[in-house]
């Protein structure tokens, strides 16, 4: 059947690998695809993505790089659902992701592993495991539910299909598993259908199904159908059904009866089964897809066969609903992306044709709306219309296809039959079987709304309109309207009667749904009429039709003037004014006369709407004079103001301010500028001074930056308003620091009696001029002295304010000062007190009232100055007797006391409070001894130095330092600068050290005196203290400071004091010695306290001397003696006695050194000895390899060949390497041949000349490198014979070849060389790099083999390697012979041609030209015969003669006749 007639369309939509999808991935696990909208691949290489493809634009895939194991797209929506195993688990991870939003939905931990899922709705997703089936939704946070468990014909299959019915009450699952094991290759299909009302489940054979809904007659309520389609093999036969049956029937419905059909396979698909069924809901048809890609297609209702063809000649494996269609989509394993749909043009001819089944093709016309049966429906009509059945005649009239016969006829044909008495006339029973199907058209509508309007049923044309069963017109509307005009207005709307729509909304006064329905359909009535009619009766309502014309798009159909106009000439002042308001609100340039109207018109009738318009602010464009002249006439004294522009109008109108509000009058002096402001503020005054004060000073304040303060105080200082002055620089005092300010503010609030103002000022300003201010007080002098105490308290005029208060007799203000305001102030009021001869009482009696609040310091500085510190003896011992601690009270008291010489020096050695250098300053000039009491009581080091070295008291000086301790203390007065530092000492020395029993300072003096650097001070001290028998002589210490002083100073007595000592540090003071280089000293020191090692190490680091450090060592005979006197020899290149030594001490530490030595002097026999000595402490592989080496030197192979058979752990390759390196050969030989290193072996062989030995190793060691070694040894010892052996083991490896080649060639080998590679062509693993060498070699020294062996081994050959070599060695015939091997016939011929004496052979040159790819040769070759064999040029143009320009050639042999001639 031709696919243009056929019943289902066929089309490629996509193929899957035009968007770059691998083939690989196109399958079953791969791909999914759950509605029309999306496909989805899921890709592993070259990386993990996924591609996700909209049937809308399938040529754009959208590519993500994601890891997972599934991926489904959602059916309806860009929501992906991800399916990815847990490493090391079997659990799943699930995750929904909105690709939209780029968010994460939700995600869930599966506890087991999810074998199949999908989308079984745009809400839920269908979880299988292996033993279980879930739903999860994608709202909220709810996690998968459980729905049911598996059946057991289940276990062991594939999952192939979960689906569910719309109501999600049905629910069936499918798998496939292996076939019966007497048809394999069939595979068999379960299917486990479950019901959620009941909770069961029934088990059944099944390969495919899909839920459908079908309206049974007479049951208004669909019913649930499943359709599933099975191939069996049972007792030897294939069956093949389809069934469709009704899922939970309605009781006391009319049911779905049970239909099943075969399925017809064809023979060659006996093994072929249905892996999809897609049911089209539009059409009724169950469309049956198999694995092969045969498509069934059945009937719904009757499961009548359709139409059966091959749709993909690849396997199908994912089909999804086309819904939009009514087919169906198909991918197959080639990654073609098909398109099945209902041919609507050709189904219902081909039922009711090809199958002959009338009634299949009438149920599919009625059910799709299809073309095709308009004979059949029309001839069945009449039938029913004859046999009188008019409700059947009705109901086939209602579905007839594509509504042949809802027409005026079949009405009128339902009207002209008479109506029985007691029935329903036909025509109602046709227009009641309409309405139950579904919607009436116009004419029908018409008809039926006639009857029912003359029969006064109006309520049914409600009904019907709101169910929209009827199709509106404008002549339904007029017909309707004589019974009801709401109703007609709603069926005028939906007809779009646009003029009668507008008629029925003015009938009704709904103007404002005139303008919105008109803006909707496009429709313009006239504005101007409509808005005059609603003046007349609604002004409010003409208003808002105004502003509702005014905002419509396009602007307002009529003028704004004209509409105010129309307002005013019925005086609706209001309503105009409330319109112009609103359309003036954009506030534009040509506006301008309308709002200059509507403010005239109110200022003239109401001022109040106006003054609220100008303050509103919202017009800028008016007649700003014409304005201002009528708000000054309206008594808007304000809003003239602001509208005046000169300054006489300002003036004028300024002054009323009785009829302004002092606020906005403040704001519109913001308004002015400098001048003009000031100018105004000076008329205010002039006016009414005490009036309009209190309006200047707010101006001065709210616009003091703009109009200048030193102007504001200048105009107040003009009309000598110190108020307005004070109420004025108040507000501005707090943000200003200008002093002037300040002081005028002080002042104006003086003179004006605001004494408190002026405390407060002065207590808390920091600006004012304290010196003006000061002086302004006192000149003032106001009742309340405390503004002026405040300014000298705080600018310390103190004794000023004193004096003046004082002098004025204010003695409580001097008082209250002391007492409250500033007690730390008293001293300097005390102070002036006494200057002003005020009796001692007053004072006495001031200071006791402050007592511990008063500075006790600058208060006996202050009579201190005055001599007159007795007056405060009263007031310390009171302080004192109250348990004051207070250091200036015990100095005051102190200071008294020794003016008095009360027994002074029990005051100061008891008195733990008095400040000691305070006190002792104070005595100094009055009793130096009193200062030294209180400057050692203080430790005031630098007062006492100074006061006992300026009064010679240096007896004291020096026990205070020597019992003081002090080492900063000691440096300074030892220092060389100190000019008194001998009598010091001298003191020291003599008195104060001697006196002293206490170890601590004797230790503290020496120590200075060595940090000083005066030793032979220290010495002559240290001998007193230590050699003259004193309490210290034995001391440890000073015998150490002794000897080490000694050393440093005076060496000569270093032995001396060495032999009569013994209490000291023997090897510290040894090791000083040696530092300052008395070695003998130190060596006597050492050997004094048996230190025996540094005393050997003193003789050969110091004095140098191995003869004494050997008879040392012989004398005291240590181990580590002996030690240090061997490395001392072999320091000194003594290497034989040094070994000598190390073999005494047993030291076996040195053994590198000792090495490394005896390699340096030779002397390996010395080695031996101590080699074999070490061995039996030591197991060091540098020890046996160094004994081998050592036997190799002195010749003795035997001891080698003895050693290393004994248990040794030498590193014998390496001792072998070196022996090879130098020249050892003998020894290697012995040390290789035992560690079987037979590479190493043969190239000492080598070196031996044994070339037949180091063939035999080389064989052992079978190494290319070797036998390479060995090949070149014999080849320069010309062992040809042997050289060949090596050589063909060297040349079978192809890197090694060309090195061989050439090492023989530079050496003239050239025959044996050819020999070699001959025979190497019988060697097994012969490989094309010899064959092509030799060719070389032939091409170089043999020609005349060169040919032969080119022509038996060209397929062995490297052609281009061995085309260089003939081409440089001019051998023209073998290198075309080569090219034509190689197809390289252009080359060949261009060859031939150019060395034609040896190249050229005819037969072999047509051959080679007729194969060349450059079309100049051909000219070339007819050239070179006509020049070289003209004879033979008709034999070659006949070769040519289908190749070349005819043209060209006759040209080439003109030019070479020409020649000729």
């Amino acid at each position: 059947m031709a696919a243009a007639n056929a019943p289902i369309a066929m089309k490629e939509v996509l193929t899957l690998p035009s968007i770059g999808i691998s083939p690989q991935f196109i399958t079953f696990t791969n791909v999914t695809m759950e509605s029309d909208k999306y496909i989805c691949v899921r890709e592993t290489a070259p990386q993990n993505s996924v591609v996700i493809i909209d049937m809308n634009m399938p040529m754009q895939p959208l590519r993500r790089p994601i890891t997972a194991d599934s991926a489904l797209m959602n059916p309806n929506s860009r929501i992906l659902a991800l399916k990815a195993q847990l490493p090391g688990t079997t659990q799943d991870h699930l995750q929904i992701f909105n690709i939209e939003m780029k968010a994460k939905m939700k995600s869930h931990q599966m506890p087991e592993q999810v074998v199949f899922w999908k989308w079984i709705s745009p809400k839920l997703l269908g979880l299988v495991t292996q033993t279980s089936v879930y739903h999860w939704s994608i709202e909220g946070d709810s996690e998968p539910v459980k729905m049911f468990e598996r059946t057991a014909n289940l276990v062991n299959n594939q999952i192939i299909n979960y689906k569910c019915d719309p109501s999600e009450k049905w629910l069936v699952l499918i798998g496939i598993a292996p076939g019966a094991p007497e048809k394999p290759q069939l595979v068999k299909g379960n299917m486990q259908l479950f019901s959620v009302d009941q909770q069961r489940s029934q088990a059944l054979e099944a390969h495919a199904a899909s839920f459908a809904q079908f309206k049974v007659p007479g049951n208004e309520n669909p019913s649930i159908l499943i359709s599933f389609a099975t191939k069996s093999f049972n007792a030897g036969q294939i069956t093949s059904k389809l069934h469709v049956i009704e899922l939970g029937a309605q009781p006391g419905k009319p049911s779905f009866s049970k239909k099943q059909a075969d399925l017809f396979f064809p023979p060659d698909f006996q093994d072929d089964f249905p892996v999809a069924m897609q049911i089209s809901h539009k059409y009724g048809l169950i469309f049956v897809i198999t694995k092969l890609g045969l498509l069934f297609v059945y009937d719904l209702e009757t499961a009548s066969a359709v139409y059966r063809n091959r749709i993909s000649p690849d396997p199908i494996f994912l089909t999804s609903e086309a819904s939009a269609a009514g087919g169906f989509y198909a991918i197959n394993r080639r990654g073609q992306v098909l398109l099945a749909t209902v041919n609507e043009a050709t189904i219902v001819p081909f039922v009711s044709g090809q199958l002959n089944n009338l009634e299949l093709a009438v149920n599919l016309a009625k059910r799709g709306n299809l073309p095709g049966a308009e004979n059949l429906v029309v001839q069945r009509f009449q039938e029913l219309f004859a046999q009188t059945k008019y409700k059947e005649a009705a109901e086939l009239a209602a579905e007839s296809p594509q509504g042949i016969l809802r027409t005026p006829d079949t009405v009128a044909k339902f009207q002209s039959v008479p109506v029985q008495a007691g029935q329903t006339p036909p025509l109602l029973q046709y227009f009641g079987t309409l309405l139950t199907r579904g919607k009436l058209n116009a004419f029908e509508s018409l008809e039926l709304s006639r009857l029912v309007v003359n029969q006064n049923k109006k309520n049914l044309l409600e009904n019907w309109l709101a169910e929209d069963k009827l199709e509106c017109s404008e002549e339904l509307g007029d017909l309707v309207k004589t019974v009801d005009n709401d109703l007609a207005l709603k069926i005028y709307i939906k007809a779009r009667a646009t003029p009668k729509v507008v008629a029925a909304f003015a009938e009704r006064r709904e103007f404002d749904k005139i303008l919105i329905y008109s803006k909707q359909v496009g429709y313009t009535p006239d504005y101007l009429f409509l808005l005059q009619t609603i003046l007349r009766t609604d002004p409010q309502g003409a208003v808002n039709f105004a502003l509702m014309m005014s905002q419509m798009e396009g602007g307002c159909p009529v003028d704004y003037n004209t509409i105010t106009d129309l307002f005013l000439q019925r005086n609706l002042i209001r309503e105009a004014t409330a319109f112009l308001l609103d359309v003036l609100k954009p506030n534009l340039p040509e506006h301008a006369f309308l709002q200059t109207k509507v403010l005239e018109i109110n200022l003239v009738t109401f001022p109040n709407v106006a003054d609220a318009i100008l303050a509103n602010g919202m017009f800028t464009h008016y007649d700003r004079p014409r304005i201002a002249q009528l708000c000054e006439k309206a008594g808007l004294f304000v809003r003239a103001l602001q509208h005046y522009t000169e300054l006489p109008d300002i003036k004028r109108v300024i002054v009323n301010t009785h009829a302004i509000e002092p606020q906005s009058l403040v704001e519109f002096f913001g308004t002015l500028s400098r001048e003009w402001a000031l100018e105004c503020m000076k008329d205010l005054l002039l006016v009414n001074l005490r009036g309009n004060l209190q309006i200047i000073v707010q101006v001065a304040k709210e616009y003091c930056e703009q109009l200048g303060v030193d102007a504001c105080i200048k105009l107040f200082e003009q009309f000598k308003s110190y108020e307005g002055l004070y109420f004025f620089l108040g507000s501005y005092l707090s943000s200003s620091e200008d002093p002037d300010i300040h002081f005028k503010y002080i002042e104006a609030a003086a003179k004006t009696g605001q004494i408190k103002e002026v405390e407060r000022v002065t207590r808390e300003s920091n600006f004012y001029d304290a010196e003006k201010t000061k002086n302004f007080l006192m000149e003032a002098k106001l009742p309340d002295a405390r503004p002026l105490i405040n300014v000298c308290d705080r600018f310390g005029f103190v004794p000023d304010l004193t004096h003046y208060l004082y002098t004025n007799n204010m003695l409580r203000y001097i008082e209250g000062y002391v007492q409250k305001v500033n007690p730390g102030n008293a001293p300097l009021v005390v102070g002036q007190l006494l200057d002003d001869e005020c009796p001692e009482d007053f004072i006495k009696g001031l200071i006791l009232s402050v007592r511990s609040l008063l500075p006790v310091e600058p208060l006996v500085e202050e009579c201190e100055k005055r001599n007159r510190l007795r007056l405060l003896t009263q007031f310390l011992e009171h302080l004192v007797s109250e348990g004051s601690q207070d250091v200036h009270v015990h100095n005051a008291l102190g200071k008294i006391i020794i003016d008095s010489n009360n027994n002074p020096e029990h005051f100061l050695t008891t008195n733990p409070y008095y400040d000691s250098r305070v006190v002792g300053k104070y005595c100094e000039k009055r009793d130096p001894t009193l200062a030294v009491v209180a400057y050692r009581r203080g430790q005031c080091d630098d007062e006492l130095i100074n006061v006992t070295n300026k009064n010679s008291l240096f007896k004291l000086q020096a026990r205070y330092v020597v019992e003081r301790m002090d080492g900063d203390l000691w440096e300074k007065v030892l220092n060389p600068e100190n000019e008194y530092r001998r009598q010091l000492i001298d003191q020291v020395v003599s008195t104060a050290l001697p006196e002293s029993k206490s170890p601590e300072q004797v230790s503290a003096t020496v120590k200075a005196f060595m940090t000083a650097d005066l030793p032979h001070e220290l010495i002559e001290l240290l001998e007193k203290i230590v050699l003259q028998n004193s309490a210290f002589s034995g001391n440890f210490n000073l015998q150490n400071l002794l000897i080490l002083t000694a050393i440093k100073a005076d060496p000569s007595r270093v032995m001396d004091y060495i032999n009569r000592l013994d209490n000291f540090d023997g090897p510290a003071v040894g090791e000083v010695a040696v530092e300052a280089q008395l070695y003998e000293e130190a060596f006597a020191i050492f050997k004094k306290f048996n230190l025996n090692v540094q005393a050997v190490n003193v003789l050969l680091d110091n004095i140098r001397s191995i003869d004494r450090a050997v008879e040392f060592a012989f004398r005291v005979e240590e181990d580590a003696v002996w030690s240090q006197v061997a490395k001392a020899q072999l320091r000194e290149g003594l290497v034989s006695d040094a070994i000598e030594s190390f073999i005494r001490a047993d030291d076996a530490t040195q053994f590198l050194d000792v090495i490394r030595a005896s390699e340096d002097a030779d002397v390996y026999s010395d080695l031996v000895r101590y080699l074999l000595m070490v061995r039996q402490k030591v197991k060091e592989p540098k020890v046996d390899s160094e004994l081998i080496y050592a036997y190799a030197k002195t010749d003795r192979l035997g001891e080698i060949e003895e050693f290393i058979l004994m248990p040794n752990v030498a590193n014998l390759q390496n001792v072998g390497d070196r022996l090879f390196d130098e020249a050892l050969y003998e020894a290697a030989k012995i040390i290789f041949a035992f560690i079987s290193n037979w590479a190493k072996l043969a190239v000492t062989l080598v070196r031996l000349k044994q070339f037949q030995g180091a063939v035999d190793a080389a064989r052992k060691a079978n190494s290319a490198k070797t036998w390479k070694e060995v090949c070149f040894a014999c080849v320069d010892a010309e062992e040809f014979r042997l050289a060949q052996i090596c050589g063909l083991n060297v040349i079978i490896q192809v890197d090694d070849l060309e090195e061989v080649s050439e090492y023989y060639q530079n050496r003239g080998c050239f025959n044996e060389l050819i020999s070699l590679m001959e025979s190497g062509l019988g060697l097994e693993r012969a490989h094309m790099g010899i064959f092509t060498e030799l060719g070389v070699l032939y091409a170089r020294y043999r020609a005349e083999k060169l040919m032969e062996h080119i022509k038996l081994f060209s397929t062995r050959l490297n052609i281009p390697k061995l085309i260089r070599a003939c081409d440089e060695q001019q051998h023209w015939k073998e290198l075309t012979y080569l090219y034509i091997q190689y197809d390289e016939f252009d080359n060949a011929a261009t060859t031939v041609m150019n060395h034609s004496p040896e190249a050229w052979d005819h037969m072999q040159f047509k051959d080679i030209i007729v194969k060349v790819a450059s079309v100049e040769l051909y000219y070339k070759a007819v050239h070179f015969y006509l020049q070289e064999h003209p004879d033979l040029i008709n034999d070659m143009l006949n070769v040519l003669a289908l190749r070349v320009d005819h043209t060209r050639v006759v040209d080439i042999m003109r030019k070479v006749q020409f020649w000729w001639k």
